[in-house]
């Protein structure tokens, strides 16, 4: 296998990388404290062209493959896992099943915006029963005289309710066959009557990103809003969740790569008995660790992005990249902060703030015990 990137990846990355250290850095705290979304910074984003970068150009995409698009999610998290979230979230889990399930008509309507950084798309699919049972969903929607009539809610719903969401995309009950429950996926839009979006504050982590809990009273939608076939809900839930396990292992590396970085700084510049920490056989061998534990992630990763792009089943290596990386992310942060002493609990240092958003990565797009469970399967357990 050839690791070396395509001079177009190389550019991506340094582009990426320029943009997240002179833009969102000298922000990202600011941002975080107040809880602030900042839709100069998603503008800049689709400015940037990272917006449905793996789209065709005729949607306003970049026509870019799995691994560039990879890379900018990672390089966002090596700063700040808020705006790589929005990133990630909209990418995987909005543009995504549009793209792969649309209509041609769908596909028209909706991408350009999305594509352009002007607007959001959010993916309806968590609900308070309903998390990693996702066929606990409850939300169901009946057809009535050519519309789709939709009762239920959702929560922890990332760019949900922004100034700029255009709307959702909900998995819902449509019905039952031969017993069992019909799942669907249905396209409703921010302004339609029955909808609400409201925000969710107090978070532990992501702080600066758009977390929402999403309602539906009688919301109504034309039936052409169907998201592919009737009945095909859980399969489309499925496939955008094994495109999302990338976006979140990319953050999961990004994360790691950021918080050992500032390790390896802190240890060499902070002196004890006479010398930089980093001299003593207990911290060099910790960021040995770290930076092995990195490389293992971003190979397998990698991988999982190569077979992707070559139209190879990649699930499997999916859920391996979802699991390592969200793991390896919360290993390496926690002696990232070991390393810093009493200065890595202080909001002072961006190591906190790490540390904290690093946990979510083992929760969302599917908890690392169902990445087990999904792998399990995989191997014939």
């Amino acid at each position: 296998m050839d690791f070396n990137l395509s001079d177009e990846q190389k550019l991506i990355r340094n582009t990426v990388r320029d943009f997240a250290e002179n833009e969102i850095k000298p922000v990202a705290s600011e941002l975080e404290d107040s809880e602030t979304f900042s839709y100069e910074l998603t503008k800049r984003m689709g400015e940037l062209g990272l917006f449905g970068m793996y789209l065709p150009e005729k949607y306003g995409g970049q026509e870019m493959d799995t691994l560039s698009y990879i890379i900018a999610v990672e390089e966002l998290a090596r700063v700040d896992g808020s705006q790589a979230a929005t990133l990630a979230a909209h990418n995987s889990l909005g543009i995504g099943p549009l793209y792969y399930y649309g209509t041609e008509e769908q596909k028209e309507k909706y991408l350009p915006k999305l594509c352009s950084g002007e607007a959001l798309w959010a993916f309806g699919l968590t609900e308070p029963n309903a998390g990693s049972d996702s066929r606990g969903t409850k939300t169901n929607a009946k057809l009535e005289d050519g519309n789709w009539i939709i009762n239920g809610s959702k929560i922890f719903i990332t760019n949900g309710a922004t100034d700029i969401s255009l709307g959702c995309t909900v998995q819902a009950i449509t019905g039952e066959k031969d017993g069992r429950k019909e799942y669907s996926t249905i396209i409703v839009e921010q302004d339609t009557p029955g909808f609400k979006a409201i925000p969710m504050h107090r978070k532990m982590m992501w702080r600066a990103s758009n977390t929402a809990e999403l309602y539906f009273d009688g919301c109504t939608v034309p039936e052409e809003n169907l998201l592919g076939d009737r009945g095909q809900g859980s399969h489309i839930m499925l496939s955008t969740l094994d495109n999302g396990r990338l976006s979140i292992a990319a953050m999961g590396l990004g994360l790691a790569q950021g918080a050992y970085e500032m390790a390896l700084k802190y240890a060499q510049e902070r002196e004890q008995f006479g010398r930089p920490i980093s001299k003593f056989q207990g911290v060099s061998f910790k960021l040995a660790d770290m930076a092995t534990k990195i490389e293992l992630a971003r190979n397998l990763l990698y991988k999982a992005c190569w077979l992707k792009d070559n139209k190879k089943p990649f699930a499997k290596e999916a859920a391996m990249s979802k699991l390592y990386c969200s793991e390896i992310a919360k290993e390496v942060a926690d002696d990232a902060v070991q390393i810093h002493g009493g200065y890595g609990l202080m909001k002072e240092y961006a190591i906190e703030r790490f540390y904290r958003d690093q946990r979510l990565l083992q929760i969302g797009e599917g908890t690392s015990e169902i990445q087990r469970l999904v792998i399990s399967r995989y191997i014939g357990c």
